[in-house]
């Protein structure tokens, strides 16, 4: 058994970033002037060092979308919800079984076959309980196992528990080489790729080079290996600041950047292709653990009454964010009903006051509130990542928060530290940083079941009524169980467990490139140009 911690991170608006969609929603803006162009260099701009690029142990957004150019899969799931081949050919299954067949002539890096029985233990390793992944419960169910024939190429899986998604749950997770299965040192620097490309080049804080691999066939459905334009190799440059990535796009020192703060308008202004997916940006979500303030409902419904949210939803999204409606934003998304209707809170700090004044928590003759000798205090942690934006927004609900006597901290924090807070030293009362899914069961296993350092449910979420409608949901295959995956959700509302309150669509820029986005860039559709 080895240990593994669990990591989280903002992608500008995202923040856990787990999702199975290949393909992000149609580009806009112009491609290029140029032709399409061999031996170049994709250099994609990352706003924070990834840490561990462990596939089995990440969930920390920039951290996958490296492993995406890494690992492959066996199979795509596209932004319609269709299903395209990866290292299968084809499949099969229920909400309990699936089978998957493998294509003929899959390689390791270092050209050894990639067989059924290694994807099969990369699966059953994720599935154990004693390896500790945070993938347990979100793309594996516990107890999960699976069996290759490596005669007749087939992987079979039998889940530890119902899935509704099964293909696209077990199908999306990253396969590794069967040879750094059990080592956790080689998986953290991106070695034993199966993927389209290799990593050659470890720089910490500073970039990432990965160099493509000539044998590499297996892209989605008749992906042609020998079509003109693509990348020879990728680097990822780290540059936290937004107006400096942008300031490199339009100048051509880099091909890609995620942009959503004010510069998002200017390479829009300037025509830059772009992808736009739609993303969670305003989301909280109140830690329960025992001895938390914000364990009392009363506390957390007084702290949301307190805030007015169409403000912090306008500055958040500088003008442009949307109301959510519902906790899954990401293709494919099957369940697109709008939940959350009836249960976002109005704007009244005057009830927010009496509620307080109602749990016991009275103010001071300084204003602060006390409740039998101790303080009222709270700290909230958002992600750095969000920029100008989040810092702004993130100010509104502090003032608001002042003002109903709570002595409230902020803190923007990296994705480490992020990882670091939810996962293990549990320092926070209030979170904004954003889960982002495409699925509703990859939620279940952080508003529900064992806490860190047991699981991920970071924030203390016991909700019977949550529980009983994912038992149901996840015993009907695909869409059949969307009345369930709401019901599930609106429990959390009910209960003040989590409240999103602005969506916002995420633009990856491009300069001399054009590519397909789902989590993350997916490496087999960049297309470079003169």
């Amino acid at each position: 058994m080895r240990s593994r911690t669990p990591l989280v991170a903002l992608l500008g608006a995202a923040a856990l970033a787990l999702t199975s969609c290949a393909g992000g929603a149609p580009p806009s803006g112009d491609a290029t002037d140029g032709v399409l162009a061999d031996g170049k260099t994709f250099t994609s701009v990352i706003s924070t060092d990834p840490g561990s690029l462990d596939p089995f142990v990440t969930v920390m957004s920039v951290a996958r979308s490296i492993d995406r150019f890494l690992y492959a899969r066996l199979v795509e799931v596209l932004e319609d919800g269709s299903i395209a081949s990866g290292l299968a050919d084809s499949w099969e299954a229920d909400t309990t079984t699936a089978t998957f067949t493998l294509r003929d002539g899959l390689t390791c890096e270092d050209g050894t076959p990639l067989t059924a029985t290694d994807v099969a233990a990369n699966i059953t390793h994720i599935g154990d309980p004693a390896n500790g992944s945070p993938l347990v419960g979100l793309q594996v169910q516990p107890g999960t196992s699976a069996v290759g024939d490596d005669t007749a190429g087939t992987v079979t899986v039998t889940s530890g528990r119902p899935d509704s998604f099964l293909i696209e749950n077990i199908g999306s997770i990253s396969i590794v080489c069967g040879s750094v299965i059990d080592d956790p040192d080689a998986l953290a620097k991106g070695e034993g790729a199966t993927g389209m490309f290799t990593m050659a080049e470890v720089v910490p804080n500073s970039q990432y080079t990965l160099t493509r691999r000539d044998d590499f066939a297996w892209g989605p459905d008749d992906w042609d290996p020998k079509q003109k334009g693509l990348p020879d190799s990728v680097v990822f440059r780290v540059i936290p600041n937004e107006t400096t990535a942008t300031n490199l796009l339009l100048s051509g020192e880099v091909n890609a950047a995620l942009v959503i703060g004010p510069d998002n308008k200017r390479l829009k202004d300037a025509g830059l292709f772009h992808t736009e997916i739609p993303t969670p940006a305003g989301q909280f979500i109140f830690n329960q653990a025992e001895g938390r303030p914000t364990a009392d409902q009363a506390v957390r419904e007084a702290l949301l009454e307190a805030l007015d949210l169409d403000q912090m939803r306008q500055v958040l999204g500088s003008g442009s964010a949307s109301v959510p409606t519902g906790l899954v934003t990401v293709s494919p998304n099957p369940c697109r009903a709008d939940v959350l209707k009836g249960f976002m809170p109005e704007f009244d700090a005057k009830a927010a006051a009496a509620a307080l004044d109602g749990a016991g928590w009275k103010a001071g003759s300084d204003g602060v509130r006390t409740k039998d000798g101790e303080t009222l205090t709270l700290r909230m942690i958002y992600s750095s990542q969000l920029g100008d934006a989040g810092n702004a927004a993130a100010e509104l609900a502090q003032a608001a928060w002042k003002e109903l006597g709570v002595d409230i901290t902020v803190a923007a924090v990296d994705s480490p530290t992020l990882s670091e807070t939810l996962f293990s030293t549990g320092d926070w009362d209030i979170s904004a940083a954003p889960l982002t899914v495409s699925l509703p069961s990859m939620l279940v296993p952080f508003y529900s079941g064992p806490t860190p350092p047991n699981g991920t449910n970071f924030a203390s979420i016991d909700n019977p009524e949550y529980t009983e409608a994912v038992t149901a949901a996840s015993a009907k295959a695909g869409s059949e169980g969307c009345d369930d995956w709401g019901t599930a959700e609106q429990a959390l509302y009910a209960t003040t467990s989590v409240m999103p309150y602005a969506n916002i669509d995420r633009s990856t820029f491009a300069t001399k490139a054009t590519f397909t986005e789902g989590d993350g860039i997916d490496p087999t559709s960049i297309r470079m140009y003169e």
